[in-house]
């Protein structure tokens, strides 16, 4: 019997707010979407571990030029953590190392706040040898597995805030809010060695990245069970990672020349990174509509350029159905 004939990619732009199930790594929940979605360009925001769930966002065709944006953005998560017990991986996957009591005298209200507050701010973290960071191109939990020890110099995170949603017995939950880069399941064994009796994490959701979170999230099982018109209506503008950003609308011209990667003067103060719009090309249109054109930062009283749409790329928006959410109200210079 022969095989049905592959279905072409798709040219599209956009940003899937994916909800990520539990056992899956970042990469095979974007090259299923990807499938799903029958798109040629796509890339993913930075990994979330296998044993993680929740917010992942995934990107199509002119948005992936903004992938860097959330990878560098802070996050948020539930976190999780089993009080008493220590493991070689800092997680529920790991070898039991240590077992102690969790006594009430240890283990209270005050102290937990104490600990949570002890871990809070800038704090500095050895990243776990059970972790995908790189040493001499091959990733640390490769050697973990061989039984050999890397070395792994400290590096400087920040923990904006832990609050503590819930404590029961030995299981505590906490929303924390953190730099990029923060390694939780250290945090998790650092808090529990605070409290003096050892943690690991047993559960861990992310829930925000940077302006975006889980609000418009969609599962993995949901998108498979769409007609692919509906799976369609789920594709973000690429400028949902830029929502937390300053706006700058420019008028055609200056829109043409920004494209091109010239610096304009402008009366704005200065910004480290702005979303830069045209006005919407289409004829007729309402007043005030707009078309991304990229990003930018202003210093000395110039924008300048940093990440540009190709002028297909803003034809592939502005003609693709889904993302007419890119088209609002901005600010005037």
């Amino acid at each position: 019997m022969s095989k049905p004939p592959r279905q072409p990619r798709r040219q599209l732009h956009g940003v899937i707010l994916l909800d990520k199930p539990l056992g899956l790594s970042s990469n095979d929940a974007l090259q299923k979407v990807r499938r799903l979605l029958r798109a040629e360009k796509a890339g993913h925001t930075g990994t979330l571990d296998p044993l993680a769930t929740g917010l992942l966002p995934l990107c199509f065709g002119a948005a992936t030029k903004f992938s860097q944006v959330s990878l560098d953005a802070d996050k948020r998560y539930i976190a999780t953590l089993k009080l008493g017990v220590t493991t070689n991986t800092g997680d529920a996957e790991g070898e039991v190392l240590q077992t102690r009591p969790v006594t009430p005298e240890q283990v209270n209200a005050e102290r937990i706040a104490q600990a949570c507050a002890q871990w809070t701010g800038p704090i500095e973290q050895i990243p776990p040898m059970h972790s995908a960071l790189k040493h001499q191109g091959k990733a640390l939990y490769e050697y973990a597995r061989e039984g050999i020890e890397i070395e792994r110099p400290s590096r400087q995170v920040t923990i904006h805030r832990i609050d503590i949603l819930n404590w029961q017995d030995d299981v505590l939950e906490l929303d924390v809010q953190c730099s990029k880069g923060t390694y939780i399941r250290t945090l998790a064994q650092d808090i529990g060695e605070s409290l003096g009796c050892g943690a690991h994490l047993i559960g861990l959701r992310r829930t925000g990245s940077g302006g975006v979170t889980l609000n418009g999230a969609v599962t993995l099982d949901a998108l498979a069970s769409m007609s692919e018109a509906e799976r369609d209506t789920h594709l973000l503008p690429a400028d949902i990672l830029l929502s937390d950003w300053p706006e700058v609308l420019l008028s055609e011209s200056e829109a043409a020349r920004f494209l091109t990667g010239l610096r304009r003067r402008t009366r704005l103060a200065d910004a480290p990174q702005v979303r830069v719009y045209g006005p919407h090309p289409e004829p007729g249109s309402l007043p005030g509509r707009r078309v991304l054109l990229g990003s930018a930062h202003i210093k000395g009283g110039e924008l300048i350029p940093t990440r540009l749409l190709s002028p297909a790329e803003v034809e592939g928006m502005l003609t693709q159905s889904a993302p007419a959410a890119a088209v609002a109200l901005a600010s005037e210079i």
